[in-house]
């Protein structure tokens, strides 16, 4: 049985309001990258800040909104979470495979 988007919602106002926090959340390049990343494996801060070469604040910036956009699931609480990719957040691969035809 195929998942339900968690980007829908019973209202109409309500699921544009999702559709609206997933664009946003997958159209800056950093996060993009971060998705790629976790499609190759890697789901804690220290694999992204390595991988990324960015500041610490600016990562949990780009993943507070990932999260917001339905695109990642954190794992645990406090300072060392993990992180999940969930089915809205496999759309970069799926991008990717396309421009690659």
């Amino acid at each position: 049985m195929p998942v339900k988007s968690r980007t829908l919602s019973d209202t109409m106002e309500d699921t544009k309001d999702r559709h609206r926090r997933y664009m946003r959340a997958i159209q800056h390049h950093i996060r993009r990258d971060i998705l790629r990343l976790m499609e190759k494996g890697l789901t804690t801060i220290g694999e992204f800040e390595k991988e990324l070469g960015i500041d610490a604040k600016v990562l949990d910036w780009h993943l507070r909104t990932l999260e917001h956009g339905f695109c990642i699931e954190r794992i645990g609480e406090g300072d060392s979470p993990s992180f999940a990719l969930a089915s809205e957040g496999k759309i970069v691969g799926y991008l990717d495979r396309k421009a690659k035809q």
